[in-house]
């Protein structure tokens, strides 16, 4: 009897209609929960040696936050982030506590994503079709990017933008270089 003497590869069925997408979203979730993982515990060995007065200590890990989705670039990513227990008291008397710089408490979309939709706004997409566009490009599951929240980051872009044209420029000298040229395929 023979046998294969290559093994097969797991390939997941396309749930997004893009096999590599599919491949990439787990491998990113255990990438960004290993980091996650390994901030967690890098503040707790940090704080390790601080006890109270019956000798337990201070910052210790509690369990896991409720599970979340995050929108990022290969498409949602589900996160499940370590809780930590922090008994310290500052000096104002106020209890302190862990905030993750990876995954701050309110990140819902990844920097990549949010720098993608003044792009689609200012390449002309209408805000009904934002929602369409966003779903091609993120899978149908791009929750949070609905035309409301189109017309919202539009009106503060606006106010960017009127805030910046009208910035002054007194006291400040400045250096251009204005270049033209003619580039020949040969």
């Amino acid at each position: 009897m023979s046998q294969p003497t290559t093994a097969r590869a797991l390939v997941p069925e396309a749930s997004s209609g893009d096999v590599v997408t599919d491949i990439l979203r787990p491998g990113a979730q255990k990438i960004l929960a290993a980091a996650i993982q390994a901030e967690v515990d890098g503040y707790i060995s940090e704080h390790a040696g601080l006890l109270d007065t019956d000798g337990h200590r201070l910052v210790v890990r509690n369990g896991y936050l409720p599970e979340r989705m995050l929108q990022s670039g290969v498409g949602p990513v589900t996160i499940r982030q370590p809780r930590i227990d922090d008994r310290r008291v500052d000096d104002a008397g106020e209890k302190m506590k862990f905030t993750s710089r990876i995954l701050p408490p309110y990140l819902r979309r990844t920097r990549s994503i949010e720098d993608l939709l003044p792009w689609l706004y200012l390449k002309g997409i209408s805000t009904g079709d934002f929602s369409a566009a966003v779903a091609a490009l993120l899978g149908p599951n791009a929750p949070g990017l609905s035309p409301t929240t189109i017309v919202r980051l539009k009106q503060i872009w606006e106010k960017e933008h009127e805030d910046w044209s009208r910035r002054s420029f007194e006291g400040k000298r400045f250096v251009y270089f204005w270049v033209d040229g003619v580039y020949l395929r040969i």
